[in-house]
């Protein structure tokens, strides 16, 4: 065998490929695949962006496309393929496969969503809908709990859904995302907005800023409840560049405060946002907006134009990122690999993303409504939250409020609210649903039995009782529903939306579904499994999904 001054091997006998090994790169593909990106930058950190360029455009993703990608980002194949196959809204086609018809219905089956009846909805979907023109996928929580069940028809989400809502939306190609009304830049700058954050600028002392935050009792509200303002110093402290990273992946099933809030009064979170960069001095801000809120993207994307206009923001210091559907990018490192254009997957720690974060610098991750609370406090003082006080617990809280209840939606209730409180804000049970348990803080928290109904929905209360409160995701069951059937929704909800880094998460929740779906669980088995699964797992998706298991066993035993 010798090496021609082609770079192919050629045999002695003349025989040989005459062509490289691997897939070949598609003269016109790669034109398409030019027009798309345009003259954006041909960066590694981008290729989900521009995998969902391709997306949009096709309605799949042809592997001469990837390919022809791979060649313009100087990238193995591979690494396109793996990150294209990794996302739950990717669709790549290999040659000679068919490709997915052009219009996916998604059917949300979520506990909530279940609740409001989403399997019939999904079984008279299949039935109706011819396969060949009409896809028709099961797909995790949309954010929408509140207007269960619901549906996305291609990027339009039909709420409180039926066959027939659907149905005339195909038929009308009702198919895009519907803006709802929410405060644009000149009504928010006419209320003062923006003011607090050019006076920080002129000479604020990011210290005093930080010690407002700390006297508030601000927490992170994604989930994990870290004091807020003790980020910003750590952050600081490191050497620069810095970055600052918004966790808006608000995947939790049962959650969706920050939709709430977004779809209203974005610029009250930018601004938060903007001052939380300003205190740490970050060269780029970094927001990870979920796909399955299409309308907030783009209100994001017209919003932060119009602060660049008004020359609040250099352009380009503002990165909005669109994820792509995985359930897994809401833990901080996950989302830093996807926001770097990688596969999901959390990272060890130590170190921690204050040190190592995007691109390896220091970079401060905030959830989407602390920010929003960052602008108030500043706004309006350390005592919008610290003069609030509700069963020895300080503060607020956004409770999303879903299932049996007479009115589900976003409740803003201090934070030592109780279940009886939750449910008083929500109208009341539903009429002829009598309480029977509760999720505290979606699925990672499991379930509580109604009889512990005084006990604070809040930070440190619920640990006691083998639970968090998470997000505050609030889904409350009745006298007809099946805490059995509830808690296999939510190993479903895990085994789907594990990475598959870690065999403890990733054969552990496949195992845990099965042995929930046996006539009689083996408690015995059941029970070692968890105790693994929380022990070994990597990161908090692991580790907490056991939860929905050990509170059934314990709470409703006569069930398994």
């Amino acid at each position: 065998m010798a090496l021609d001054d082609k770079g192919i091997w050629k045999s002695g006998r003349g025989r040989g490929r005459h062509t490289p090994k691997g897939r070949q790169l598609d003269d016109a593909a790669l034109a398409e695949v030019q027009a798309l990106l345009g003259d954006r930058p041909r960066r590694r950190d981008l290729l989900i962006e521009f995998l969902h360029l391709i997306q949009d455009a096709r309605g799949h993703l042809p592997a001469a496309h990837l390919r022809a990608l791979a060649e313009e980002l100087r990238m193995s194949m591979a690494e396109v393929w793996e990150v294209a196959t990794f996302y739950a809204h990717f669709d790549p086609v290999k040659e000679g496969d068919t490709p997915p018809p052009d219009l996916t219905i998604r059917v949300c089956d979520s506990l909530s969503c279940e609740l409001a009846g989403s399997e019939a909805l999904l079984a008279a979907l299949e039935a109706g809908h011819d396969p060949a023109r009409v896809r028709v996928l099961r797909a995790p929580c949309m954010g929408r709990c509140d207007m269960a069940p619901v549906a996305e028809v291609g990027h339009n989400h039909i709420t409180h859904a039926t066959a027939e809502k659907i149905a005339a939306a195909v038929a009308t190609g009702d198919t895009h995302a519907h803006l709802p009304p929410y405060e644009a830049l000149p009504h928010y700058r006419h209320a003062g907005g923006y003011q607090v954050l050019e006076r920080l600028r002129a000479g604020g002392n990011p210290e005093e800023v930080q010690e407002t935050l700390l006297h508030s009792g601000l927490r992170g509200l994604g989930g994990a409840g870290f004091p807020s303002g003790r980020k910003w110093s750590f952050v600081r402290a490191a050497q620069g560049p810095r970055y600052l990273a918004v966790n808006g992946d608000e995947g939790e099933p049962g959650t969706f405060k920050d939709r709430y809030y977004l779809e209203r009064t974005p610029h009250l979170f930018l601004e938060g946002m903007l001052i939380a960069a300003w205190a740490v001095e970050a060269d780029r801000c970094y927001i990870y907006m979920r796909d399955e809120y299409p309308a907030i993207l783009e209100i994001l994307r017209r919003e932060i134009a119009a602060l660049e206009a008004a020359h609040l923001i250099r352009p380009g210091y503002v990165e909005l990122r669109r994820g792509a559907g995985a359930y897994i990018c809401g833990e901080e490192s996950a989302m830093i690999e996807s926001i770097e254009g990688k596969r999901g997957i959390p990272r060890n720690r130590p170190p921690y993303v204050a040190q190592v974060g995007i691109f390896n610098q220091p970079t401060l991750v905030h959830n989407v409504e602390t920010l929003h609370w960052v602008a108030r406090i500043c706004r309006e003082g350390p005592e919008v939250l610290r003069d609030v006080e509700r069963n020895g617990r300080v503060g607020m809280r956004s409770y999303s409020v879903s299932g049996r209840v007479a009115r589900p939606g976003v409740y803003l209730l201090p934070a030592g609210s109780t279940i009886t409180d939750v449910i008083e804000a929500a109208g009341g049970m539903a009429e002829g649903h009598v309480f029977k348990a509760y999720q505290p803080g979606g699925p990672s928290s499991g379930l509580l039995p109604a009889s512990l109904n005084d006990v604070p929905l809040d930070f440190d209360t619920l640990q006691a009782h083998g639970t968090f409160i998470g997000s505050a995701a609030v889904v409350v069951l009745s006298d007809q529903d099946s805490a059995r059937d509830a808690a296999l929704n939510m190993l479903r909800f895990f085994e789907s939306e594990s990475c598959g880094q870690c065999s403890p998460c990733r054969v552990g929740c496949e195992k845990a579904v099965k042995l929930m779906q046996a006539p009689k669980w083996d408690r015995a088995l059941l029970d070692d499994l968890c105790t693994v699964m929380a022990d070994a797992s990597i990161c908090g998706l692991g580790q907490a999904a056991p939860n929905p298991i050990r509170l059934t066993m314990q709470h409703f035993p006569d069930e398994v």
